[in-house]
């Protein structure tokens, strides 16, 4: 199973006006363009996720529906709480075992969460994996829950993803 763990892409750093507390807070223009850019190069690499769970907050649905597009994916995106910033690997692990007979599935969240559900997938204990926004990476499991350490296959950041789009 090909699980993708990706960080939302640029969001607006204001909270006023319509924007009334941190969950609130949307991608820029930058987020929107580069998301996107980051979709197509993936799309060339050969994603194609079957499920895409995603963090309730909106940076993260956005990037998300921006992902969903490009993809073409044929499902609605499946909101996750447990991805929300604070959740546990052990929570998010335990809603994705509804999806056991996906064969990749993609994740997208907030870092420091991204990076510590890649390590707990890697069993990597407490090592501190850093994600730009946008940013992706592959780890395959055998199965869910995950009863044994994944295998990161790459992990892509947003420039080299663009690079990848261009070609």
């Amino acid at each position: 199973m090909k699980i993708y763990l990706v960080r939302h892409g640029i969001a607006s750093d204001r909270i006023g006006g319509a924007v009334l507390n941190d969950g609130m807070r949307p991608l820029t223009d930058e987020g929107r363009s580069e998301t996107k850019a980051v979709a197509k190069g993936l799309k060339r690499l050969g994603v194609k996720p079957d499920v895409m769970v995603v963090s309730p907050l909106v940076r993260t649905r956005q990037t998300a529906e921006i992902l969903a597009e490009v993809f073409k994916l044929e499902r609605p995106l499946d909101i996750c709480n447990a991805l929300a910033p604070g959740g546990t690997p052990s929570t998010i692990f335990k809603f994705m075992q509804q999806f056991d007979k996906a064969q990749e599935i993609m994740l997208v969240g907030h870092e420091p969460d991204v990076g510590l559900i890649t390590a707990a997938l890697l069993g990597a204990g407490d090592l501190e994996i850093p994600f730009q926004k946008a940013g992706v990476c592959r780890v395959d499991i055998a199965g869910l829950p995950p009863n044994s350490s994944g295998v990161l296959k790459w992990f892509v950041t947003p420039k080299i993803a663009c690079l990848l789009e261009s070609k």
